[in-house]
């Protein structure tokens, strides 16, 4: 059998000087790691982002997974390739270059894998980009585990600021699953071991770190944002933040190198901007955003992806991410599986690959509901992608996209893990006709023929056609700022959720209120929820109405600039399962990586 792994080491790479030429960019633009990989400088892209106009920008989500995953990464990969491949046909078509997020190598070791692509739907190196890569996500934890360090050397060395041993928020990160580091006893050792006291590791994807890493748009407000990051109260429950330990000049200076997107390449020669990964749940879980700009800057086509369905990764694209950049997508891929459907329409997951397309039609209240948020919330034009799999029958592909079809919703299949960027061309075209054609970047159309029954209550409108290419003018979000936090929560759960209200704890509400006494009271909203369901319940499947989301706790992440909600059993630091999938990885004597996937 062929695995991905087979696949990626028998590709021909192009050097990655070349792949630049192809963005338009010279030799002495980048700085290779290798030949096949390269940063390409800020410099280089302020001066790319003046003299070319942004291209279309679009945004690939997923109905509700199922616990095995439905391949967004895969499909944002098939969709970049099937644009290129189209535009060999039709040049007028343009370039895409993709915005992916870099991998944690917690899951590669554990049980879920990269994110690298699979089959022929892959960027490369892919052993590289799914183990260290280019070194980022060390430079992220050394930053870190630098601002902790200097917290604890203050306390110890007489606490000159009152830092209330009780109230320390940050934590201590490394790039693994280690259940043993969820709670640790610092500081023993006697006088010279510092100031004993309770604390935790997270894994370096839940680091506030990663998530301000990942929103900055230049060094000076990489500095600026991990200066603001919290990382104490006092005894008069005064913030501490970054900047009164000192410690936001060192940690600029760790992060100033890796700042700088990471340049790879698709198996078709796809370029890709493969740079930050911050967790889904705990922050926004979408590339870093000059990752995002530079393929906005470089292509016509701009691909990236946010993590989980779209109630979790689409609404913090939208409603964080692009209102932090000004940015807005021309339309939005929903990639969904017709086991996901099953799923969704009651069949255990041991099943779904069972043919049963009454099963597929009772699962389509999930993707209808995503699909009603995108375009009556949003005003975003939806296309689903059935991401085919081998198991997947003709009959029951013909009745889901027929379905679809019924109510106004563009669907196609597609095959780019297979077939690559040629099986993805239906795909491209339906985005290409979605996004408003070829030379239009940023407009919408509605031509009145897309509604979703029995979805979200929203009162916006789908831009016109010939709308304004100014992202501003064509954003429109789920909740305004200026409301207080406790509404916008509510706002999230309800029209995006389609819950019935929230439940919200004395605790809670009382935190809710110190932050807006803090100052903070503006800002947006980072819920964290199981990604199985629309509710907080993952055994609750479908689009379940009248459900309470009940909200554990809150966080304040300053330096990112939002408030993370805990609705649910959140993990910040994974465990390894009983066989886990390091145990599959060796070395050849020729240094070739085996069973990494």
């Amino acid at each position: 059998m062929t695995t991905d792994m087979d696949i990626a080491l028998n590709a021909e790479l192009d050097s990655i000087i070349d792949i630049a030429a192809g963005l338009g960019l010279k030799s002495q633009d980048i700085i290779p790691f290798g030949w096949t990989k390269a940063k390409v400088p800020i410099d280089v892209l302020d001066k790319a982002a003046e003299t070319t106009t942004e291209g279309h920008l679009i945004l690939v989500t997923a109905m509700s997974p199922t616990p095995a995953g439905e391949g967004k990464t895969t499909t944002s990969i098939g969709l970049a390739d099937g644009l290129n491949e189209l535009a060999r046909a039709k040049p007028e078509v343009g370039k895409a270059v993709l915005a992916l997020r870099e991998p944690s190598m917690g899951p590669v070791f554990g049980m879920k894998g990269g994110a690298a692509g699979g089959g022929y739907a892959q960027v490369v190196p892919m052993e590289d980009v799914n183990l260290h890569f280019t070194g980022d996500f060390a430079a992220i934890a050394a930053a870190n585990n630098l601002a902790a360090t200097m917290l604890d050397n203050h306390i110890h060395h007489g606490n000159e600021l009152d830092v209330d041993s009780r109230r320390i928020h940050i934590r201590r990160v490394v790039d693994l699953n280690d259940r043993a580091l969820r709670g640790v006893v610092i500081g023993l050792g006697g006088l010279n071991g510092g100031v004993p006291r309770e604390d935790a590791f997270d894994i370096v994807v839940a680091s506030e770190v990663m998530a301000v890493f990942c929103l900055s748009t230049s060094l000076t407000d990489l500095k600026e944002r991990l200066g603001r990051i919290v990382l104490a109260h006092n005894r008069s429950r005064e913030p501490i933040t970054v900047s009164d330990i000192g410690a936001a000049g060192a940690m600029t200076a760790l992060l100033r190198s890796a700042l700088a997107p990471n340049l790879v390449q698709t198996l078709e020669h796809s370029p890709a901007f493969i740079h930050g990964g911050p967790f889904a749940n705990i922050a926004h879980g979408c590339n870093s955003l000059l990752a995002t700009k530079a393929a906005l800057s470089l292509g016509d086509w701009a691909v990236t992806e946010a993590g989980f369905g779209a109630d979790l990764g689409a609404e913090k694209f939208l409603d964080i991410k692009c209102r932090t950049a000004g940015i807005w997508p021309s339309a939005v891929v929903v990639v969904a599986t017709l086991r996901a459907l099953k799923y969704h329409g009651g069949i255990e997951v041991a099943d779904v690959q069972t043919p049963n397309i009454d099963a597929v039609i009772g699962g389509m209240s999930n993707l209808e509901h995503h699909c009603g948020n995108l375009l009556n919330i949003y005003g975003i034009t939806p296309v689903v992608c059935f991401n085919r799999f081998p198991t997947d029958t003709d009959e029951e592909m013909a009745a889901a996209i027929k379905h679809l079809h019924g109510q106004g919703i563009s669907a196609v299949e597609s095959t780019h893990w297979a077939d690559g960027g040629k099986g993805a061309l239906a795909l491209a075209e339906a985005v290409v006709e979605a996004a408003g054609g070829v030379g239009n970047a940023g407009a919408a159309v509605d031509d009145g023929s897309v509604f979703v029954a029995g979805t979200a209550s929203g009162d916006a409108e789908a831009p016109p056609p010939g709308s304004s290419s100014n992202a501003s003018s064509r954003a429109q979000y789920s909740y305004e700022l200026d409301r207080p936090l406790e509404e916008k929560i509510r706002t999230i759960a309800q029209r995006i959720y389609g819950a019935a209200d929230v439940d919200l704890p004395t605790k809670v509400k009382r935190k809710l209120g110190q932050f807006t006494d803090e100052g903070y009271g503006d800002a947006p909203i980072c819920i964290a929820k199981t990604q199985y369901s629309l509710s907080t319940d993952a055994t609750l499947r479908g689009a379940p109405k009248e459900h309470i989301i009940a909200v554990k706790d809150v966080r304040l992440s300053a330096g990112a600039g939002f408030v993370v909600v805990i609705a649910g059993d959140i993990m910040t630091m994974p465990g390894l399962p009983k066989e886990p999938s390091a145990l599959k990885i060796d070395v050849t004597e020729d240094g070739n990586i085996t069973g990494l996937f």
